[in-house]
């Protein structure tokens, strides 16, 4: 009787793991929905993105689109403890798949490499998408 009670334990386990990981909502995962990047550039010329922070570093074709992969925004900071003092520097940079349309016209910006940035949780998101000055 042991043995069924396990089994049958175990198997409600398994089910109930099954169904909690494919029920995934924007709501639980804000920060995943959000993608300030690709908000910011989709629907724009890559030449112009390309201009502005640097050429691909390679690029491939995928379902009739064109992958570019780009990393670059590369900056030394210097790191400031909660007390106030320096302890060192920090690199950071940014990578990014940019897909685009024959029109070479952006469709979407997947980020591939992050790091927390100067003011904020992601570095890619200040460099290629900066909040907008106020006139």
């Amino acid at each position: 009787m042991n043995i069924r009670m396990i089994t049958a334990a175990g198997l409600l386990l398994a089910l109930a793991g099954c169904s909690t990981t494919t029920t995934t909502t924007t709501a639980a995962l804000p920060l995943l929905a959000k993608n300030p990047v690709q908000d910011r550039w989709q629907g724009q010329s890559a030449g112009r993105f390309f201009a502005a922070y640097g050429p691909p570093i390679s690029d491939r074709d995928e379902s009739g689109n064109r992958v570019y992969t780009w990393r670059g925004g590369y900056k030394n900071v210097t790191v400031v403890t909660k007390d106030g003092k320096k302890s060192g520097k920090r690199s950071l940079s940014c990578k990014a798949d940019i897909v685009t349309n024959q029109s070479y016209e952006i469709r979407s910006v997947k980020i591939l490499g992050d790091q927390p940035g100067v003011s904020g949780p992601s570095y890619c998101a200040e460099l290629l998408a900066p909040p907008e000055k106020a006139s």
